[in-house]
């Protein structure tokens, strides 16, 4: 069930929201049986401090939320989810100062904060629900929030339920909604239709690996999505470490996250003509499986040395960049959980991207703070090329020496992009512990960041 917000005309409690610096004047305004309770409960507004309002009954009659100030503000976002969360059941209302951003935000921030992924859980707790706040685009937040659960349902789905098949059945799923156009490469078709690549990285597991392509709209730029859908990753014949390997499920993030990405432009009714590619596989161990030192032959005629298996999420994006580079589009985006070197760079709260466009660069850096998703640009450094090059063939998947490694992936993968504009997200698509809105486990990354700059990026 997607998050919406409740009926405007459902009776609905206050929930108020102050910042510390307006507390005193805004008590003073209130009736004076509130104030003497709020003085006496010790209420002073501080960040995601929160006091329920009794009336005359007894009854829980509202609630207020503390602001804090700016500076506790910034160390944070979606501050009013954290109170959500501990709000009696019901419909609420949000009575504040914010407006702008700032606003839409935090009430994108209440629709997620219904969120839990309650799949395998046979009683789904009950939670409070809100009005769309006036002067919000109420139905563009519900398309954010219906993408994003969609990227969050698909990443927590662990691989014994979520394998290539049940992404390509969330994906025609999602083109059933939206009128949208599916075609599907599977197992030895992918030979067939040259695409190698995927198929070596797949070929060992139970279910075969495919390639996904959705289309949707008859008009406008071309938009081409490209993610990352290796449902799980063993490492293959490289194997991860159980330490590692724990989190694999997410390791089809970049595809869930295209995938939420293209339900919110579905959703908006976006003039563009939207392409959508998923490589889907499993990198399994078994006697076919891609062996370390084998050379490969990419789509596009590249070779490729195999110095590692458990760098097989280029391998599969290579030839689905390949497909993509060989139609005309006018932005082109790949998104995956592809390097733990992005981690190490910026952690697991950004979101770094590779792009050579100044005009994207700045479209992205500019929408991430306003759609509180943040992203940092990182260089396609020209002078590390030499390090994909390991002379026996033409590229190497993973590079010696350890340096650059989010860097040099990016750089790989932008070999297969051909002429197009294009742009790379090296994502984690993964929330380490719980913080407001968004609860530990699979979290979207990059997307509405995207939607917020594709007018500029596209001229919409």
């Amino acid at each position: 069930m997607f998050p919406r917000f409740a009926d405007s005309a459902a009776p609905s409690r206050p929930l108020f929201a102050v910042e510390e610096a307006d507390l005193a004047a805004w008590r003073a305004d209130r009736p004076s049986a509130e104030a003497a309770w709020l003085e006496a409960t010790g209420f002073a507004a501080g960040l995601g401090e929160l006091q329920l309002l009794p009336g005359p009954d007894g009854a829980v009659a509202g609630a207020v939320a503390g602001l804090g100030g700016a500076s506790a503000r910034a160390r944070g976002r979606f501050h009013l989810a954290s109170v959500a969360a501990r709000l009696p059941a019901g419909v609420w209302h949000l009575d504040s100062a914010l407006a702008g951003a700032d606003l839409q935000a935090e009430a994108l921030g209440l629709l997620l904060s219904a969120y839990r992924f309650d799949r395998y859980r046979s009683q789904p707790a009950q939670r409070a629900s809100f009005k769309a706040p006036a002067g919000v685009d109420a139905a563009r937040l519900q398309a954010m929030a219906a993408g994003e659960v969609l990227t969050r349902d698909l990443i927590n789905t662990p691989a014994s339920d979520m394998g290539p098949k049940a992404l390509e059945e969330a994906a025609i799923g999602l083109a059933a909604r939206h009128a949208a156009e599916v075609n599907v490469f599977r197992g030895d078709e992918l030979l067939a239709q040259n695409f190698p690549l995927i198929h070596a990285v797949g070929r060992a597991a139970a279910e075969a690996p495919r390639l996904l392509e959705l289309r949707w709209g008859a008009a406008g730029p071309r938009l081409t999505l490209v993610g990352k859908g290796v449902c799980f990753d063993t490492g293959g014949l490289n194997i991860k470490p159980g330490s590692s390997m724990g989190l694999m499920k997410k390791d089809m993030g970049g595809a869930a996250t295209v995938l939420g990405l293209a339900s919110m432009i579905m959703a908006l009714g976006l003039s563009v003509r939207l392409r959508v590619l998923i490589p889907a596989v499993e990198n399994s161990i078994a006697g076919n499986a891609l062996r370390p030192q084998d050379i490969l032959t990419a789509r596009n005629g590249l070779t490729v040395e195999i110095n590692n298996t458990d760098a097989e999420g280029r391998l599969v994006l290579a030839d689905a960049l390949a497909y993509a580079a060989e139609e005309e589009t006018d932005c082109l985006i790949s998104m995956a959980t592809l390097t733990g070197a992005a981690r190490v760079a910026v952690g697991p709260d950004i979101a770094p991207f590779y792009t050579d466009d100044e005009a994207v660069a700045a479209a992205l850096s500019g929408a991430g703070g306003a759609m509180a998703d943040p992203v940092w640009r990182m260089p396609f450094h020209a002078p590390y090329e030499a390090m994909i090059e390991p002379g026996i063939a033409d590229l190497d998947n993973a590079p010696k020496g350890g340096f650059a490694g989010s860097i040099t992936a990016a750089l790989f993968l932008r070999r297969f992009a051909g002429t197009a504009r294009y742009t790379h997200f090296d994502i984690y698509g993964w929330q380490p512990s719980d913080a407001p809105a968004r609860p530990k486990g699979g979290v979207g990354q990059g997307a509405r960041t995207i939607l917020a700059a594709l007018p500029e990026v596209l001229g919409l």
